[in-house]
């Protein structure tokens, strides 16, 4: 079970969106390496980032705090927003990323994932946000019709890495995280899924914790690391106790 750190960035700086609206973003770093290299002091495994401008621009747009980013910490990071083809995706794996996270093109070209997933093995996530129950795509701004386990089903067998499950009506928001779909995607596919959007206390890394939610590889915390609301040594404490708890 990982707790993965996000670091969301606009205009180069690292920041929180509160339900996906660009307009209502809240600075929390102007220097992004810094966080990065915050995080893995704290005693974070992973780092999760999203390049808010390049996800609506349809191409990378925050390229030098990314590459700043790889730079300042030697844990394995993974990248979402603005990546569209197996070129790009071949570039920021060559620059030391661990991970690209295929959102948008999931949607409109899932042969494209596959391809990846088959040149890239281990390194291709799919990023499935959803607002209302259906699929969104171009950086939150524009609703499909695709259910979320419909989009899963469609890359099993594939090699994706992880699928990233965003509740767009809870991020940024502190409501906690939407267990009952999240749990139902996990159980729907055989993809490792990582929870996101709207993590908002120690209860929900116990809830993670639970038995039934042992399938998860982990979830994204945001707004609430940076408010304060998530002290990282208890929270890693617990994840680090559950995994001892596991192994004995």
């Amino acid at each position: 079970m990982i707790l993965f750190p996000a670091i969301d960035l606009k205009g180069g700086q690292c920041v929180r969106l509160k339900l996906g609206d660009m307009q209502q973003a809240t600075v929390y770093n102007t220097d992004p390496a810094a966080q990065a290299r915050s995080f893995e002091d704290q005693g974070f495994e992973w780092l999760h980032v999203v390049d808010l401008d390049g996800a609506f621009a349809g191409h990378s747009a925050n390229g030098d705090a990314v590459e700043a980013i790889l730079k300042a910490t030697d844990n394995p990071v993974q990248l979402g927003g603005g990546i569209r083809t197996l070129d790009h995706i071949e570039a920021w794996l060559s620059r030391g990323l661990r991970r690209v996270i295929l959102g948008t093109v999931a949607v409109r070209n899932p042969a494209l994932v596959i391809e990846a997933c088959r040149k890239f093995p281990g390194h291709v996530a799919v990023g499935i946000d959803a607002k209302g129950g259906k699929v969104a795509v171009e950086g939150w701004a524009e609703a499909s019709e695709l259910g979320i386990i419909e989009l899963a089903r469609k890359f099993e067998g594939a090699g994706v890495a992880a699928i990233i499950y965003t509740d767009i009506d809870r991020d940024g928001i502190l409501a906690g995280i939407n267990w009952t779909s999240t749990l139902e995607l996990a159980d729907a596919v055989s993809i490792p899924v990582i929870a996101s959007g709207g993590l908002a206390s120690l209860d929900d890394i116990r809830r993670m914790l639970q038995p039934d939610a042992r399938k998860l590889e982990g979830a994204i915390s945001g707004r609430a690391l940076y408010d304060g609301r998530i002290d990282p040594t208890e929270a890693l404490a617990l994840i680090k106790a559950a995994r001892t708890k596991e192994t004995a």
